[in-house]
């Protein structure tokens, strides 16, 4: 039976409001500006609350995604809020078409929308998958390179931050740098500029050189990398703020770029076809695609290195650690899938070996590719630190909070001290280490 469901038509686009669910703050809000320049209205949702995670429990099955429960119960909550004209208001929802359950969350979605007396709104798709074909948001190249250009600049921001917050003199002083740069590149892309190679190539240097004229102190710090599924990784709604609750630890945090998921998953693509059979146009396509967005990773790297700051793998390099370290096949790729794990490595490699790897309860993927691994990567790099966090409506936030503070205090055992060095490694396990090794109770 066909289900049936409004369609956001080419006429809407002057009358309709969409709004975006808010997963990766600093790259959705460039994202959004390139669809002001096609002609949409938009608004980012900021919504967040316990409210939030109710509705979608009342609205989504409880053994749903944590995830689709936080999105769909943020849309639910904004249109319950009364700010928007509900005859003239759409979604917009991404899909990546893989095996992940996430690319389903549009069917929740639309049935949550219809129980809660909301059947008229339409809801968009996003993705680059030819799913939802009379659904979907049109795709041009202009709008796939803008799409690109919202990662880039956003990757690029959000380490910059992440590498001068700790350290900074005048307090708030990379977060004011860090929006002063989203306003002027949101206001270039609205305007249809600031996106081509030329201008990205001119203005990323500018941007990492007002950072590096930041005053600060460099002192020993905990580093700590956070990995996991794509939404509890960087949704603050996902992971209870996990950023600003290491920050206020006394952190630097490491967060892998979103450019890095968008290679794995055009990889995918292409190592599909090498290991099962398939279209070669779809293999060549995936591998030009990893060309392109191989030539401005190049350009990042050298900007972050050329001004003092830590820069992150090649793709190419990236995808050799798994095998390299013989963790886990690049056949694994449902979910975050193999990626989860070379992030791991990398972080470890790379002087960030106390690890946050953030999962929704029950995401088979995340466990197997991520919490499923810790003990191998214990095993390769005694040093690795790695504590998995269930992000889930029965979990607390001060079970959450308590099990990375116990991270913490091994962290904090083996820093550097001013005059020492490098500390040998413990040969014994210390107290907290032996707690963090204890599973955590939902509900203690």
């Amino acid at each position: 039976m066909e289900q049936k469901y409004p369609r956001f038509t080419p006429e809407m686009k002057k009358t309709h409001k969409i709004l975006i669910p808010n997963m990766a703050p600093v790259q959705f809000r460039i994202l959004a500006a390139s669809m002001e320049n096609h002609g949409y209205q938009v608004e980012l949702l900021g919504n967040c609350g316990e409210r939030v995670a109710e509705l979608g429990l009342k609205y989504v099955h409880n053994d749903t995604c944590y995830p689709a429960l936080l999105v769909i119960g943020q849309f639910l909550d904004a249109l319950d809020s009364g700010k928007y004209d509900l005859d003239h208001t759409a979604l917009i929802i991404t899909q990546t078409g893989g095996g992940c359950r996430a690319s389903n969350y549009i069917f929740l979605l639309r049935k949550a929308l219809e129980k809660a007396g909301y059947g008229n709104i339409p809801v968009l798709s996003l993705n680059f998958s030819g799913l939802e074909k009379d659904s979907s948001m049109p795709m041009d190249v202009k709008f796939m390179r803008q799409a690109l250009s919202a990662i880039y600049y956003g990757d690029l921001l959000m380490t910059l931050r992440a590498q001068t917050e700790p350290y900074e003199l005048e307090k708030g002083a990379a977060e004011r740098l860090q929006n002063k740069w989203l306003d002027i590149l949101c206001d270039r892309v609205r305007h249809g500029s600031g996106y081509s190679g030329r201008e990205m190539r001119s203005t990323m240097p500018k941007i990492a050189s007002e950072f590096a004229a930041i005053p600060v102190k460099r002192i020993p710090k905990v580093k700590v990398g956070v990995v996991g599924e794509i939404y509890v990784k960087y949704s603050p709604l996902g992971n209870n703020d996990l950023e600003k609750f290491l920050a206020a630890q006394g952190c630097e945090v490491n967060l892998p770029g979103l450019m890095g998921f968008v290679q794995y998953c055009a990889y995918n693509m292409a190592e599909t076809v090498r290991l099962y059979g398939g279209s070669i146009i779809e293999k060549t396509a995936a591998e030009a695609a990893l060309s392109v967005i191989a030539g401005m990773e190049k350009v990042i790297i050298k900007t972050l290195k050329d001004y003092g700051y830590h820069a992150p793998l090649p793709f190419k390099e990236l995808i050799r650690l798994p095998e390299q370290s013989h963790t886990i096949g690049m056949g694994c790729k449902m979910g975050e899938g193999w990626l989860l794990t070379a992030e791991m490595l990398e972080l470890v490699q790379s002087g960030y070996e106390n690890i946050v790897c953030a999962q929704p309860f029950g995401c088979l993927p995340n466990h197997i590719c991520g919490k499923g691994m810790v003990n191998k990567i214990r095993e390769l790099y005694p040093e690795a630190n790695i504590t998995p966090i269930d992000y889930d409506p029965s979990a607390t936030r001060v079970n959450q909070e308590n099990r990375i503070k116990l991270m913490l205090a091994v962290a904090r055992e083996r820093l550097p001290k001013f005059t020492g060095g490098s500390p040998k490694a413990a040969k014994e396990d210390t107290a907290a280490e032996r707690q963090l090794q204890k599973p955590l109770c939902a509900n203690v």
